[in-house]
């Protein structure tokens, strides 16, 4: 009782030390009212998500598809979903011409029979039947499209699109012998959002289990394990629930929900693993429970604040992208992180005060006894101590081996994926879309060409602007295949959408081509002399004499165009700003610009690992079997970026918490090469079980559908596998070795902090490896 009252005066001594220190002591005193202040906060969280009025925040898009997207939003009202059937026959072999197969006229009389007799559900029903109908059929003259509009109002669309795809569906059963494929606006915006639901169905099944299991594993206690698992749901429920109140201003998607998500599990286990890992030496070298934690507090709780700082900051390279995408995304990642980091910092050194030893009870068995013991690695110290004594070759060995895997990247190609690209062509909308393209180029998803009139509201009424639109199919059929038929003009509001078909509806060189073609040549020559009437400049902007028409596209493959080129333009903002950023808190941190320079230098060369690892396998095609995928010859256009700024920061994490522990070393008086093989014996063990951790939750996106989950997957598995072995185990100790006395040239300290801590772990972790194992 003695020895506890004095470990306790000892924390409740005077307010000196760092903030953290401070902090964490306060918690450990008053753990009762730590540990319910901070469910008190998520239960805030959840309630002011829960109260907050009023409508979120809506994205705009980038360049032209965002400047239509804003004229149709000001008219309040959208165009209406446009679907199309293909009419064909089953056999190829044996199709003859459209108008010559009664059976095929027969099944497009009857479906267009059929979507007529559903009252309100459909308008605009046009057949390849009618006396202009032969823009609907094929060039080849072996297939027919029939398209129609899913009608309004917006609240009761979803139920017409049903009451429509049933009367396609029991057409298509008294036709067997005739494919009617539907495709179009509404089925393949279903589609994509229904697989983007199984899939993060699928990942949940099997990422909360297996991430219990290797938590168990890591930890060898239930009651330890449970730590990071309930530090990691209290932070991200935390994170949704003021997410939704800062959705009132910030635009945010389902995409900022996964990767809160992924994000918040990431960092919560990290922390967590810090801690508890630097508790148990503590402990180990004959400390209290509250001084343990004190020491603990003052070092890895340095390495938690630090590392949250710098991912948080680094995320917010994000922002110079300008993309609405990505200020939802950026808020929530830098939300959930700064959350973990107050909890890391205030309930888990509350909660393992609390504890105290417990928190080793209910061990696991043949493992519990191994995990729960403090002593370091010896293999990582045998590592260590090898590319030590011989920095230059293993280190140029592990540098020129990432090297070579990052050649691919040099060929790297971005391009968004097309929903057939996306998703397999089992699902059957997706193989209606690639037979429609084969038949009709660009009618699954046409370009949308937006009118409106600058000065005039009532301008796309004049005469003269609808002869230019019709002489849109004029230039269509001579644009050498860039632009095809049908074409088709919409009144919405004031304005006018045009819907024209490109070459293709995806996202490849021909779409792009394609959409330039429309975007540069075809508009500018359809509507230039109405748009620069009455001595105005011609093309966008220009004024007629009934005040101007100005026009945009938009698109599925017009979105692609603009917002990879915005990515594009605008990733050197990023990364600079990133890579200086990261220097100065790395030489803040470890006050050695050397071993800032260093630092980055190696996570350039995992994370340019990371991209030729992903060129390979999916711009290039290798494992596409095994991983279940067809390659398309590109990358998403903005995985790149976001694989930058997410792996800039969470390898900080591990970066940091290493050099950490070879820092503290090198001040207490050990030889550089020393301080380097004792830091990475005890650190590499972390940062081991935290990447292995990390890389199964990644992995998991490996077995969904969509292409660019499996792509973001094995690029973050691969680049935090390399991270934590080649990077971490063969790099870092070599550069350092290297650098010799310039590294780390602060003021040692004194035998009352690190050496005299130091040495007691040293100690401790000797005893441990010299004592027999048991299993407790």
């Amino acid at each position: 009782m003695l020895r506890k009252s004095k470990s306790r005066q000892r924390v409740a001594g005077p307010d000196r030390g760092a903030l953290v220190e401070r902090v964490a002591g306060w918690s450990v005193r008053h753990r009762a009212l730590a540990i319910a202040g901070w469910f008190a906060l998520v239960v805030v969280a959840l309630l002011a998500s829960a109260v907050m009025p009023g409508d979120t925040a809506d994205s705009t898009d980038p360049g032209d598809t965002g400047r239509a997207g804003r004229v149709l939003d000001a008219q309040q009202v959208y165009p209406r979903p446009q679907e199309n059937v293909l009419v064909q026959a089953r056999t190829p072999d044996a199709a003859r011409p459209f108008a010559a197969d009664p059976e095929l006229r027969r099944a497009t009389q009857d479906l267009v029979a059929a979507l007529r007799r559903t009252p309100g559900a459909v308008a605009a029903v046009r057949s390849p039947l009618e006396r202009d109908g032969g823009r609907l059929v094929s060039k080849d003259g072996r297939s027919g499209l029939v398209t129609f509009e899913v009608a309004g109002p917006v609240e009761q669309t979803a139920e017409h699109y049903d009451a429509a795809t049933e009367a396609v569906q029991t057409v298509q059963a008294r036709h067997p012998r005739v494919r009617l494929a539907q495709a179009g606006d509404r089925s393949l915006s279903r589609v994509v959002d229904e697989g983007i639901k199984d899939d993060f169905k699928r990942a949940e099944f099997f990422s909360l289990p297996l991430t219990v299991v290797i938590l168990l594993v890591v930890f060898g206690s239930l009651i330890a394990a449970a730590i990071p698992l309930l530090l990691a749901a209290t932070t991200v429920v935390a994170t949704f629930g003021f997410l939704q109140v800062l959705a009132h201003w910030v635009p945010v998607n389902s995409a900022t929900s996964s990767m809160v998500l992924l994000i918040g599990v990431a960092v919560g286990v990290d922390y967590s693993l810090f801690y508890l890992r630097r508790a148990r030496e503590e402990r180990a070298a004959g400390h209290g429970v509250e001084d343990a934690l004190r020491i603990t507090a003052r070092t890895s709780g340095r390495v938690v604040v630090v590392s949250g700082l710098t991912v948080m900051l680094c995320l917010g390279g994000l922002l110079f992208t300008g993309l609405d995408n990505f200020k939802g995304l950026t808020t929530g990642a830098v939300l959930v992180v700064g959350v973990a980091m107050v909890g890391s910092v205030t309930v888990l050194p509350a909660l393992l005060a609390a504890l105290g030893h417990r928190v080793d009870k209910a061990r696991i068995p043949w493992v519990g006894r191994r995990r729960t013991t403090a002593d370091r690695s010896r293999a990582w110290a045998a590592v260590a101590r090898a590319v030590v004594r011989r920095p230059l070759v293993w280190g140029g060995a592990a540098a020129l081996a990432l090297l070579v895997l990052a050649l691919p990247a040099l060929e790297m190609r971005l391009q968004d994926a097309a929903v057939t690209d996306s998703l397999s062509r089992k699902v059957p909308t997706v193989d209606a879309a690639a037979r429609m393209q084969e038949a009709f180029p660009g009618a699954p998803a046409p370009a949308q060409v937006v009118i409106w009139g600058k000065k005039n509201p009532d301008a796309v009424d004049d005469p003269a602007v609808r002869r230019a639109v019709e002489s849109l199919h004029e230039r269509a059929a001579a644009s050498d295949g860039a632009l095809n038929e049908p074409i088709s003009a919409t009144k919405v509001g004031r304005a006018l959408v045009v819907r024209v078909p490109l070459a293709s509806f995806g996202t490849d060189d021909a779409a792009n081509r394609a959409l330039e073609t429309l975007r540069k040549r075809t508009l500018p020559d359809a509507l230039g002399e109405v748009a620069k009437a009455d001595g105005g400049t011609g093309g966008i902007g220009g004024t007629s004499g009934t005040g101007g028409i100005d026009y945009a596209v938009a698109g599925k493959t017009a979105f692609a165009y603009d917002f990879t080129q915005r990515i594009t333009d605008r990733t050197p903002y990023v990364f600079a700003f990133v890579l200086l950023l990261a220097f100065v808190l790395l030489v803040v941190a470890f006050r050695s610009p050397a071993v800032a320079l260093v630092s980055i230098v190696l996570n350039l060369l995992s994370i340019g690992a990371a991209y030729g690892a992903l060129t390979w396998v999916f711009q290039d095609g290798h494992l596409s079997s095994a991983l279940g995928f067809a390659p398309y010859g590109g990358v998403i256009g903005w995985l790149p970026l976001f694989m930058f700024v997410i792996l800039f920061g969470l390898s900080m994490d591990y970066h940091i918490f290493v050099l950490s522990r070879i820092r503290e070393r090198r001040l207490a008086g050990a030889d550089v090469r020393e301080a380097v093989v004792g830091g990475i014996a005890s650190g590499a063990g972390v940062v081991t079980s935290a990447a292995v951790i990390m890389t199964a939750a990644f992995s998991v996106f490996v077995v969904l559908s969509a292409i660019e989950y499996k792509m973001m997957g094995v690029g973050l598995a691969v680049a935090i596998l390399i991270d934590a072995t080649l990077v971490r185990g063969v790099l870092l100790p070599a550069a350092i070795a290297l650098l010799g006395q310039r590294a780390f040239q602060g003021r040692r300290q004194g035998p009352d902090h690190a050496a005299r801590d130091q040495a007691a772990r040293d100690q401790a972790a000797d005893v441990v490896a010299a004592r027999p194992r048991q299993l407790s």
